[in-house]
Formats: structure tokens, sequence, C-alpha cells
């Protein structure tokens, strides 16, 4: 779905037939003037979104941003001015502030993992852990905020996880992935470190580990750096996985691995609180 299509339709649903009390009180030729104002330390995220919200109601608005986004701003600073027809900014407002105030705090807090790690190579992920019909914007928000995409969706590589393995059983191990894979990109879920030895020699892309304990990734990229020669990429990538906060992210991160998928970043992400102002 593209971001027109999403904006519109958040806007029909939260519109209805009609702003009842804008309509009825406000002229439709009264013109106001507005800021867009950061209540607290945030990353800004979205400012294009939040305009078509507005023009989307009306094409004439005037929009001009203070900051751009990936911008770190501070509470109390003005973000943008905008100025237009009262009832379209009336009308839009929530809207628009809803799609900016959560993408604000997705690339918050994706700014917060990427800082936390910033001494080791690990890169931050996010997963698929988003809001139906708004992945493309979360995970927008997420390369803002200095982080990484994993897959976006089914059809971008093959991802063996834990349910596929219960269904398939030893049957995996034997077979791998098949023979009509080339040019898919391959990841294994693993959670035991029997488990790793064994995708290890399947060669796949990535191995996850899977809720595993600092100890064990350390043992993993040990075994993985040892099976290689030292002259070449490092391949398989593995990445650490489940149960990642701020509190441990960095610890993890030392432990070698080069990928941390992190699904708090978009299923948890508290909302930045913006207020749009009437001058």
């Amino acid at each position: 779905m593209d971001l027109e299509k999403i904006v519109k339709n958040a806007l029909k649903e939260d519109i209805g037939s009609g702003d009842i009390t804008t309509n009825s009180i406000v002229p439709g030729s009264k013109v106001v003037k507005a800021v867009l104002l950061a209540k607290e330390d945030c990353v800004v995220c979205g400012l294009g979104t939040f305009l078509l919200a507005l023009r989307s109601l009306d094409k004439n608005i005037k929009f001009k941003n203070l900051v751009s986004d990936g911008d770190w701003v501070k509470k109390g600073k003005q973000i943008a001015r905008i100025s237009g027809c009262a009832r379209a900014i009336l009308t839009a407002e929530r809207v628009a502030l809803n799609f900016f105030s959560h993408l604000c705090g997705i690339s918050t807090i994706t700014r917060k993992y990427v800082l936390a790690v910033k001494a080791y190579k690990a890169k931050i992920l996010d997963t698929r852990k988003t809001i139906p019909g708004l992945r493309i914007l979360e995970k927008y928000a997420v390369r803002i905020g200095g982080g990484f995409n994993h897959r976006s969706s089914l059809d971008e590589m093959l991802l063996v996880k834990d349910n596929h393995l219960k269904v398939l059983g030893s049957r995996f191990w034997a077979l791998g992935f098949g023979k009509n894979i080339k040019g898919i990109k391959t990841e294994i879920e693993v959670k035991r470190l029997s488990e790793f030895s064994k995708a290890m020699k399947l060669q796949p892309d990535i191995i996850m580990l899977d809720n595993m304990s600092i100890e064990d990734m350390k043992k993993a990229v040990k075994i993985r750096n040892s099976l290689l020669p030292k002259t070449c990429n490092l391949t398989p990538q593995l990445e650490a996985s489940g149960g990642v906060s701020l509190k441990n992210v960095r610890k993890i991160a030392s432990a070698g691995v080069d990928l941390i998928s992190v699904g708090e970043l978009t299923h948890s992400a508290p909302s930045v609180d913006i207020s749009l102002e009437i001058l």
C-alpha cells in the first residue's frame, strides 16, 4: 500500500461523514497560522507524512519545516510552521499528529539502541512485528533512527524458524534448504549450540541465535570464526534475537554477533509528545 493511500484511509476513518464541530463553528474562509512543537526530546521522523495529511484536505496549505527527518530536537523546539485553511488544519490535526508522534517514537528508540552498541560492529535490525498496514512507514522510521531493516515481507528471503523445524523435524537437517532457492538469501533460527552446529553445515547466509545466553552466543561466534579463513568476510552472519532490551543490548553486542534484531523498535515504541499549536 502506498503512503498516500495509507494517509487517506486514516483520514476517512477519523473524519467519517464530516467534522461536525469544525464545520459548524469555523468559517470556511478562516486562515490561521500554527507551529508544530516538540514536547519532549526526540528524533524527528515523518514530516512528509504530516504534511500529506494536511494537504490531503487542502493542497494550498503552507508548511515550512525548521528541522529535517533524522534530526535530534530538544523539548520546546519548533519543528515546523504551518499556515492555511483553519478547517483543513483542525480536521487533519489528529491523524497528522498520530502518524508523526508514532514515527518519531520509533526513530527515537532506534537511535537509543544504535548509540548503545556504537562501540561494537553489531547492526540494529527491526522485525516484522509491525502494525498491519503501517510497515512501510515504521521501517522507514527505523532507518531514520540509524537502524537497518530485516525482511519486509515473506517473499524477500528464506528464513527457517522454530515452528518450521517443528513441522519438518529431523527431515530438515537431512534435506536442508532444497534445490530451488538459488539467488535467495537464507537464514536459520536456532536455540541451542547443537542446532547451531547443524545449521553451520548448511551454509546459510545468516544464523539467528534465538534467546541464547551471552556465553552461548560467544561460543557460537568462536565456532563460526574458527571454521572460516581469516582472509575472507565472515559468513554466515550471526543474528541475536529474543529478549533484547536497552539494558542488555550492549552485552549482546559485545559477544561479537553481527546483527541484533529488536521487536521493541516497532511493537512497543512509545509515541513522542508532539503538539500542534494555533498561534
